[in-house]
């Protein structure tokens, strides 16, 4: 049976109309009461709880996770995957507890909460790598039937020399001489109040306690090369201008064995010359002439699948809007069809023939209008 997943919102126990802080407050807390080290023990059930809370915190804490977890929740449209979805929006996972969390570092919160902890570690563990935002351009056609487009992205990637060590085949990482491998220094200061230490980084290894005596040739010691990519990206049928489309692992490498991030692509659909948009349904105006309105006539409707026909009632009004169901755009998660709706514009001739005319003043007249042709009448 397959696992339910709670509401975000819930497991951090925020409202969905929490702010960025309200999210980061209330993670906080949670964080430090879930820690496995706070529950030695309940450390299995705490476990549970603490990944729960960073996989919510994960979504919520990135402005275009949330905002596709708001619009799609778990589950969305198949077929593509989209803001950290596993395989086409079914449910958020596999994200990494130490790392893409907004503006603070998880290690400082749990080393206030527990003494200190080693940062050194953090620097030589995994490190997830950063997320890739590109745009893509769709025609208002491709973004209702849905397309494939090919996009060109510039990446790091992990260097096929040295594999990402930095360096040079067959040569390790040796410990920082000048702290020793710890990553840190001790700064001692003389003032007029006395002598102070202090510990910081070591600018050296930049605390990671290890250098690269020897670099690797091909990526100079980075354990990256740059290079251009074209990926195929699907876009699903239904999808609307400034939605965001998501390729897990395309983005930037991690470092140390860390996973990729990914990859979001903002769609931009282009107007369309006829039709609008909003939501499912699609909007436009149909210009017929007065004796069309006036008689009724089978007039052409043009649709996204082409020209259809439409019985005009006689005395039509113009402004007047009719609607065909089932022409509009499928929504993007499967539910259904929107609609058409179409606007009659009467168009009035902007000039009459002798004929035209004398045809009109007797339809004037049979009319009972009184009026002589160029002035123009009364308003009382």
């Amino acid at each position: 049976m397959a696992e339910t997943k709670r509401d975000y919102y819930e497991v951090l126990g925020v409202s969905k109309t929490a702010t960025d802080e309200e999210i980061k407050k209330a993670y906080r807390k949670l964080a430090k009461k879930y820690h496995p080290d706070a529950n030695p023990d309940n450390r299995e059930q705490a476990e549970i709880k603490f990944k729960e809370l960073n996989e919510a915190y994960e979504v919520l804490s990135d402005k275009q996770k949330r905002s596709m977890y708001d619009q799609f929740g778990h589950n969305g449209p198949s077929g593509y995957s989209t803001g950290g979805f596993n395989g086409g929006f079914n449910g958020f996972e596999g994200f990494s507890g130490g790392a893409g969390f907004g503006d603070f570092d998880i290690n400082d919160i749990f080393s206030s909460f527990f003494g200190g902890g080693n940062r050194r570690s953090s620097k030589n563990g995994p490190m997830r790598g950063r997320d890739i935002k590109v745009r893509a351009e769709v025609t208002f056609e491709e973004a209702a039937f849905g397309t494939t487009k090919e996009i060109t992205i510039n990446r790091d990637e992990t260097c096929d020399v040295c594999h990402g060590s930095g360096c040079k085949p067959g040569t390790s990482t040796e410990n920082c001489k000048v702290c020793n491998g710890t990553g840190q220094i001790r700064v001692t200061q003389n003032t007029i109040l006395g002598s102070f230490t202090s510990v910081k980084t070591c600018d050296h290894c930049a605390g990671t306690g290890k250098v690269i005596a020897n670099p690797c040739t091909s990526c100079k010691g980075r354990g990256t090369v740059r290079k251009q990519r074209k990926i195929k990206v699907k876009i699903p049928e239904g999808i609307d201008n400034g939605q965001i489309i998501s390729l897990r692992g395309e983005g930037e490498p991690g470092l140390r064995g860390g996973p990729s991030g990914d990859l979001y692509i903002t769609v931009s659909v282009k107007p369309h010359s006829i039709f609008t948009r909003k939501g499912d349904s699609i909007f436009c105006n149909v210009h017929i002439s007065f004796a069309e309105a006036a008689l009724g006539a089978i007039i052409d409707v043009p649709t996204l699948q082409g020209n259809t026909q439409y019985d005009l009632a006689e005395g039509t009004q113009t402004g007047s809007i009719f609607t065909l169901k089932g022409k509009g755009i499928r929504n993007v998660n499967g539910r259904g069809m929107g609609d058409l709706y179409f606007t009659v514009i009467v168009d009035v001739p902007k000039k009459l023939n002798k004929e035209q005319r004398e045809i009109l003043l007797e339809f004037a007249k049979a009319n009972g209008e009184e009026f002589e042709v160029g002035k123009r009448k009364k308003f009382f």
